[in-house]
């Protein structure tokens, strides 16, 4: 591993200033994604549609140039994200984080309303930039051991990310405008452990629009209930079934009852339901069945199951039990479709985004999805709109055999170790830019 000055930042300085075309007569937005510089920025609109290169670098963040109408000089920033949240209720969120987080400002501009982390997203933007050095140096030659420099390098990330995004958290009272950062995945089977790591990061952060990310195994979910009743807010992670998003339900609305708390207004949460894994998954069992029908169901079972969870989310969320915590200021835990991008090429690029708009939902989008949304997105509400159907294809892949308990817990098994493998292998990295450097040794 080479020493810490040798690394490269994939992360660069977005532009931030606008363009102006004094011959526009309709208003445009140019969006795109820096690649080296932003004068590699290349991009064609046509006054009617929004437009984007169809194969950008996505090695940088995006970036929205809005050119000034004519007459009015007002600057025109609506996208199809903004009539996300707009027109339909959906809260379009950015699933990636790096240095430096001033790089979100133009995505704020675009209409991104919360961004969410996890730990391998973390490995990739400490591991491969130079944007963490100085800090790095720092903590490692004040005596501070590998993994209490990685978490001090994660929590100032959320806390200047937690500032940007304040305004937004403030305006639409705590019901938007979070930053979300992971307990350590080592701790997905410790029901305590889970419980200490979130109170901790909670008091670090110190930010009121944090969302303490914990995962939806078994143990971890009294760990949810125990956080919500010290009011603290959760974005509940890894969840790929039914009946694990409705135990998440159940221990949000029992930590909330449990809190104590004359005024709830301010403990929220998100349910982060997992969509392009589960076809993942699926598809390969689908394509050992082999039959004409089992064939046919390829690419429709997250979306399906994600319909169902709606279906679910808007039941529990709902009658009496509901009703009393209404009276005391809670907010509804928002279902937050998660894993977006699409693994399959042959999939249509917005095919986990598209199909799940509905209100008081959130879609967190990594680079690809959002590019894709941005260029070619459709904005109506799909989520609700053939229920029946997404019935028939939940109901036909268990039929062909697929047990939809194994998958989700297959998967969440899959998740966790992703997570742990791309911890353990930060640590490992910045113990050896540690070495090269002659700072520190375990």
């Amino acid at each position: 591993m080479g020493s810490i000055s040798k690394l490269s930042n994939p992360c660069p300085a977005s532009s931030l200033s606008s363009t102006f075309n004094p011959k526009a007569s309709n208003p445009k937005c140019l969006i795109g994604f820096l690649t080296t510089s932003p004068n590699s920025f290349t991009s064609k609109v046509s006054s009617s549609k929004l437009s984007v290169r169809s194969k950008p670098s996505l090695r940088g963040p995006l970036i929205v140039r809005c050119a000034q109408g004519q007459g009015n000089g007002s600057p025109t920033e609506k996208t199809y994200l903004h009539e996300l949240y707009d027109k339909e209720g959906q809260s379009p969120w950015y699933d990636n984080l790096c240095r430096p987080v001033t790089d979100l400002l133009p995505l704020i501009d675009s209409g991104v309303r919360g961004v969410t982390s996890n730990p391998a997203i973390f490995q990739k933007a400490i591991s491969t930039s130079n944007a963490y050095n100085d800090q790095f140096r720092e903590l490692v030659q004040s005596g501070k051991d590998i993994e209490t420099a990685y978490w001090e390098l994660v929590v100032k990330d959320i806390q200047d990310a937690c500032k940007l995004f304040e305004s937004i958290y403030d305006q639409t009272d705590a019901a938007d405008g979070y930053v979300s950062v992971e307990v350590s995945p080592r701790l997905a089977d410790d029901t305590e452990g889970t419980v200490e790591a979130a109170k901790w990061l909670h008091k670090v952060v110190s930010r009121p629009n944090v969302y303490i990310k914990i995962p939806a195994t078994a143990p971890c979910i009294p760990s949810i209930k125990e956080v919500i009743a010290n009011g603290i807010s959760v974005n509940v992670t890894l969840i790929f079934s039914l009946t694990r998003y409705e135990a998440v339900i159940d221990a949000y609305l029992d930590g909330l009852e449990a809190s104590g708390l004359d005024d709830l207004s301010k403990v929220t949460s998100v349910a982060s339901f997992f969509v392009s894994r589960v076809d993942t998954l699926i598809d390969k069992l689908l394509e050992k069945i082999g039959t004409p029908e089992a064939l046919d169901l390829r690419g429709k079972a997250a979306v399906a199951q994600a319909a169902l969870a709606y279906q679910l989310y808007q039941k529990k969320f709902s009658g009496p039990r509901w009703e009393a915590l209404v009276k005391k200021g809670a907010k509804k835990q928002r279902l937050l479709w998660a894993s977006t991008s699409v693994k399959n090429p042959a999939y249509p690029d917005t095919l986990y985004v598209a199909p799940l708009i509905g209100p008081d939902t959130v879609s967190t989008m990594p680079d690809q999805a959002l590019q894709a949304f941005l260029d070619h997105g459709t904005v109506s509400r799909t989520i609700d709109s053939n229920v029946s159907e997404a019935e028939g294809i939940y109901s036909a892949l268990e039929h062909l055999g697929i047990d939809w308990s194994y998958v989700g817990n297959q998967l969440e098994l899959e998740g966790v170790d992703s997570f742990k493998k791309s911890f353990d292998s930060l640590l490992d990295t910045l113990q050896e830019k540690a070495n090269s450097l002659k700072l520190v040794s375990l």
